[in-house]
Parts: C-alpha cells; sequence; structure tokens
C-alpha cells in the first residue's frame, strides 16, 4: 500500500512540473525591421489580446517620443526600404510617420515593405498590427541622412 501512495504521489509531482507557462509570463508578438539584411526589434507600446479565457492588455505610460527613445535610433540614407517582420502574420499593418516638425501622415505599406523619405531629418514610425486575438502598436525612429 505504502508504494502505491508513493507512486500516486510522484505522479502528481510530475504532472505538476509540466503544467503550462504561467500568463504572467505572456509576451506579446516581437515585431522587426529589417535593413540591409540587419533586423532591429521594434519597441511595444500599447496592446491589447484575448485567447480563450486569457487576456491581456497594455497602456504604455510613454508617448511616441518617449517609446522612440527607447529604440536605438536607426541612421540610413534618403529612400533606403525597410521591411517590416512580425513572428506571426499580422492581418492588417497601418503605419504611421511623424517628422521632427509633427507632421503625420500615414505611409504605403507593399509587401510588408516600406521606403523612407527623401528628405533628410528625424523621424518616428508607429506600426500597428491586428491579428483575431488583438492589436499591438510598435514604434521605431530614423534619422535620415
Amino acid at each position: 500500500m505504502k508504494k502505491v501512495y508513493i507512486l500516486i504521489l510522484s505522479v502528481i509531482c510530475i504532472s505538476g512540473c509540466n503544467v503550462l507557462p504561467s500568463f504572467d509570463t505572456f509576451e506579446p508578438i516581437e515585431g522587426k525591421i529589417v535593413s540591409d539584411n540587419k533586423e532591429y526589434t521594434m519597441v511595444i507600446g500599447d496592446f491589447e489580446w484575448v485567447e480563450w479565457d486569457f487576456e491581456a492588455n497594455k497602456t504604455s505610460n510613454l508617448d511616441k517620443k518617449g517609446l522612440a527613445d527607447e529604440f536605438n535610433t536607426l541612421e540610413l540614407e534618403k529612400g533606403t526600404k525597410l521591411k517590416i517582420e512580425m513572428d506571426e502574420s499580422p492581418l492588417s499593418l497601418e503605419i504611421n510617420e511623424e517628422s521632427e516638425d509633427g507632421v503625420v501622415k500615414s505611409i504605403d505599406i507593399r509587401e510588408n515593405e516600406i521606403t523612407l523619405p527623401t528628405n533628410e531629418g528625424y523621424y518616428i514610425y508607429e506600426v500597428k498590427a491586428k491579428w483575431n486575438e488583438g492589436n499591438i502598436t510598435y514604434v521605431f525612429d530614423v534619422n535620415i541622412k
């Protein structure tokens, strides 16, 4: 009888060690910028995510400029093409560009690629990605020379 209890206790202990990871450790989908075969991870701003009975959301306490400060500014040439990559393909992508004089405009994206302006200056990009489960906002900045 003692062996049966030890066996049951062992099975319970082993099962307890193989549980799914805690939702406290939820990691949003990573977004990257690719230029000249080099990858740069964008900074995550706000996100909302709902799967089954799990829900995660975060509202950043930083604005776009504050989030851009968290990113290592890219120094690139005029007209450079940048590829936007996600660990999981989103249903839609929306990209806004803010110039150093505060003008914000929507940027065309084709085949997950954008073309940087032909004017020198500092630009902040906000990438809004949507999936069935939720949405995530990413930020990166570029200094065009």
